[in-house]
């Protein structure tokens, strides 16, 4: 893949709406996606600290995007997710990395880290993910 193909792929996830409300930042190239989001308190459980549904949306978007930045037809769907939760996280920006370690015609396979501002790992994932049959295309956000 090139270089267009990960901008665009950019382009298409921040113009989803729902990173409208998380605001992170995602970076993406050649099997391997990065993202940065700020942890606010509107994110936070009862007891204080980021809700696990932070951890997944940075490792499911880092994960399917080191996936997608192999496919460049198709969108890709997430057919499973396996999430570890390490460590609570109350504050800071944190980061997470994701990176492809299997790739076939019709499965692909990316394991993603997540960390807080000290570099101390919070959480792990690995997704499993498919082609689906909707075109990357300017009607998704794909330009």
């Amino acid at each position: 893949m090139d270089a267009e193909h990960y901008r665009k792929l950019e382009r298409m996830y921040h113009q989803a709406p729902i990173n409208d409300y998380f605001q992170p930042e995602l970076h993406v190239s050649d099997r391997q996606a990065m993202l940065t989001l700020t942890v606010r308190p509107e994110f936070f459980h009862a007891a204080g600290a980021a809700h696990g549904v932070v951890y997944f949306k940075a490792l499911d978007d880092v994960t399917f995007f080191a996936a997608q930045s192999v496919e460049d037809r198709f969108f890709v769907v997430t057919v499973s997710f396996t999430i570890y939760f390490l460590r609570p996280v109350s504050s800071g920006v944190i980061r997470a990395v994701g990176r492809l370690v299997h790739e076939s015609p019709r499965l692909l396979v990316a394991e993603g880290e997540l960390f807080d501002e000290r570099e101390r790992l919070i959480g792990r994932g690995s997704g499993t993910f498919m082609p689906s049959k909707v075109p990357l295309s300017p009607e998704i956000g794909y330009r």
